[in-house]
């Protein structure tokens, strides 16, 4: 989660002569950010396609994120690269709960719909990989 702190405010004017806001993440000191692959909309629509039959794998129930769900998500993507999680209960924290999920395991986010989300994580040899 990003912090009131970690967010630089930039001005600058545009081509129309008009002001921009942008505000722009900065890493926070003594903290590490693990580096997630980044998935541009081709790729994107490619895995939203891939785990289109994909029966999701690992649920959250009404114990939240536990070590257990942490360490079984390891494991499905290990194995499969492409996993979905459901989320049974914590509906309204999915966003992030995921997040949290997606920086433990450094996986990515491709898409969450309505209660299950998609995150992917591309396997470490090359021979292994199914998606990309």
């Amino acid at each position: 989660m990003i912090k009131k702190s970690h967010i630089k405010i930039i001005t600058y004017k545009n081509t129309h002569k008009k002001h921009t806001l942008r505000l722009i993440a900065t890493k926070p000191k003594n903290s590490y950010i693990r580096p997630m692959i980044e998935i541009n909309s081709k790729e994107r629509k490619l895995l939203e396609k891939a785990a289109h039959d994909i029966q999701p794998v690992v649920i959250v129930g009404g114990a939240g994120v536990t070590d257990g769900v942490i360490q079984m998500v390891e494991t499905s993507l290990a194995a499969h690269e492409l996993i979905k999680i459901k989320y049974n209960e914590y509906k309204d924290e999915k966003i992030e709960l995921t997040d949290e999920i997606c920086q433990k395991c450094d996986a990515t986010l491709v898409r969450i719909i309505g209660n299950v989300a998609i995150l992917f994580r591309q396997a470490e040899k090359e021979e292994d990989r199914k998606y990309l």
